[in-house]
């Protein structure tokens, strides 16, 4: 590996994290727990830094309604003479301050396969991106949100290759398993055989590949796999990162005769970074990737004491649904039942990714023959699906691969003229709820399926990862009547207000309205009360209006659609919506 790490000596810890920390350990590795292990983690994730005496709070001073996040790889924007991570920063001082805060980067490591997923080396930056001063003065400027890939890495990484010719200690860093071994109930997010067979300097191996056979799974039942990763992640935070995306968590703890998913070991470990995390002089915030279903993603909260914030991943299917089917049915249900947010953590909301749309979220909350009616219509609009293996061999749809704007190009009718509007109310609903908001690049400017890209590449995400012209890109933003202007525009303009409104706040409180399945709605109230909201959305074609009376709107009051101006006069008998039409009523609209 590239070992240009930061120069450790023994930490001196708070009793409590020494403690916490060991209890961890016994719990994770009973039979391997030390005092020599706990010092060599503690050493390992603070490097330099001198843990706070005590540790933070959870609280819900972490975040503000001025947080939200843009998701982009770093060459989405290039411009063909310059680094791509320096056009990003250009581009991301120019066109998103200051209403963007943070910005998510995905993984901009040296890779050899899945778009940077498949990581040769955690301590470099992919130097066709550019380097660590480029991470460091987007950094410098935005919060950054970082990577961990902690279930595998490239089987052409450095680590592997070690691992191949049995060179400690990466002789024992990857997992292995027999032929033979009863693999049945292991959960599969894909289909090609689970484990690959490999040839070492100790002889012939079958390693475990979750993801692909180009992804080798890590063994963390070994210590040291930990330790390489504390190492890893304090190697990142010295250079700017302050949120951390741990990637396809759930599945990095593996016990044969077991799903091999969510395992009590994974929790823990989640858990060791969270009480490390709470003690580090800066504020680091943790966000599990879990594309699982919502009961089984909700427990990466655990008791305050996991995620600081998870994907909510349940909402971009759902939201589909209830688009393409004019109904908040499903959407309405799964929102009664979501607990808010515990204090000190979040939701993390979005409504599109560069992975896809994630079926899995949605079993037990859409009926499957729904889920097939939504798949039909997105394929009709240019969509592609990806299916996942079951336990008796046959398969299952897994994510809907296609580009946001194109999913929303119409209805389970077919097409029609409302694309623009149905999808902006997309966004506004992402905007509303509560949670952090964030947005992948590609939806901030509308980008379109991307085929060309697909039959290329020769698999199904590259449809939503289209590289961008930065000129062409300037020259469409420029023109205000196109689609990546309208959007850009609208998007941020929605932001712009939504920043200013403390019932935005990410902890606020949220209760569901009962408004007819042709609405979604609910009413968010500042942590102090003094603000309340009544988000709503018109979910169809239609002209429509709901009873003034269905909302309390406190007597006396002013109330105000802030994203028209519009007054609500409380002697009015209904409140009208354009197709898909969003409205926030409030009682203290917030100044500019």
């Amino acid at each position: 590996m590239n070992s240009e790490k930061i120069e450790k000596t023994a930490i001196d810890a708070p009793s409590r994290l020494r403690h916490g920390v060991r209890q961890l350990l016994d719990f994770i590795y009973p039979d391997k727990a030390s005092d020599e292990l706990v010092q060599t983690v503690i050493d390992a994730f603070y490097g330099s830094s001198a843990p706070r005496r005590r540790a933070r709070v959870p609280g819900n001073s972490f975040w503000s309604e001025r947080d939200n996040y843009v998701i982009t790889y770093g060459n989405t924007i290039y411009d063909g003479e310059h680094n791509p991570l320096d056009v990003l920063r250009h581009f991301a001082e120019t066109h998103l301050a200051p209403v963007f805060k943070g910005i998510h980067i995905l993984p901009y490591f040296p890779f050899t396969s899945d778009d940077g997923f498949a990581v040769t080396d955690y301590r470099e930056v992919n130097s066709r991106l550019g380097s660590w001063e480029d991470i460091g003065r987007i950094a410098s400027k935005f919060r950054l949100m970082s990577d961990l890939v902690l279930n595998h890495c490239s089987s052409q990484s450095k680590m592997f290759s070690d691992y191949l010719q049995g060179h400690a200690p990466y002789d024992r860093f990857f997992y292995e398993a027999l032929p033979t071994d009863d693999v049945s109930m292991v959960t599969r997010p894909r289909t090609h055989p689970l484990l690959r067979e490999v040839e070492t300097a100790n002889g012939v191996k079958h390693v475990w590949c979750t993801f692909s056979h180009d992804q080798v799974d890590f063994d963390f039942s070994n210590p040291d796999v930990l330790v390489e990763f504390m190492d890893i992640l304090s190697y990142h935070v010295a250079r700017g990162v302050r949120t951390i995306r741990m990637d396809a968590v759930a599945f990095i703890w593996k016990e044969l005769g077991t799903t091999c998913i969510h395992l009590p070991q994974t929790h823990a470990i989640i858990r060791l970074v969270r009480l490390l995390a709470d003690f580090h002089p800066e504020l680091i915030i943790l966000i599990t990737e879990t594309n699982v279903p919502n009961l089984e993603n909700l427990s990466y909260f655990g008791n305050r004491n996991e995620a600081h914030a998870i994907y909510n991943f349940s909402l971009p299917p759902l939201l589909l649904h209830a688009l393409l089917n004019g109904t908040s049915r499903y959407l309405n249900a799964w929102q009664m039942r979501m607990p808010p947010a515990q204090l000190g953590c979040a939701y993390f909301n979005f409504s599109a990714s560069h992975d896809g749309i994630g079926v899995r979220p949605a079993e037990g909350l859409i009926p499957d023959e729904e889920i097939g009616g939504m798949i039909a219509a997105i394929e009709s609009f240019g969509g592609l699906v990806s299916y996942r293996s079951l336990p008796d061999g046959g398969k299952k749809p897994y994510e809907i691969n296609v580009s946001l704007y194109d999913a929303l190009a119409g209805t389970t009718e077919g097409p029609d003229e409302y694309q623009f509007e149905r999808f902006i109310l997309s966004q506004a609903i992402v905007l509303s709820l509560e949670g952090i908001p964030a947005f992948y690049i590609h939806s901030l400017v509308a980008s379109r399926n991307d085929l060309e890209g697909v039959g290329r590449l020769g698999y199904n995400r590259a449809i939503n990862r289209r590289a961008i012209d930065s000129a062409t890109l300037l020259d469409d933003l420029a023109d205000e009547t196109s689609l990546p202007a309208r959007t850009f525009t609208t998007i941020k303009s929605m932001l712009q207000i939504r920043s200013r409104q403390e019932a935005f706040h990410p902890n606020a409180t949220q209760f569901t309205l009962q408004l007819g399945e042709q609405f979604f709605g609910f009413w968010r109230q500042s942590l102090d009360r003094s603000q309340s909201i009544f988000a709503i959305f018109n979910l169809t074609a239609e002209e429509t209006t709901i009873p003034l009376m269905s909302l309390n709107l406190i007597g006396g009051d002013h109330w105000e659609d802030i994203l028209t101006g519009e007054i609500i006069r409380m002697n009015a008998t209904d409140i009208s919506f354009r197709p898909y039409q969003a409205r926030w009523i409030t009682n203290n609209r917030k100044p500019s």
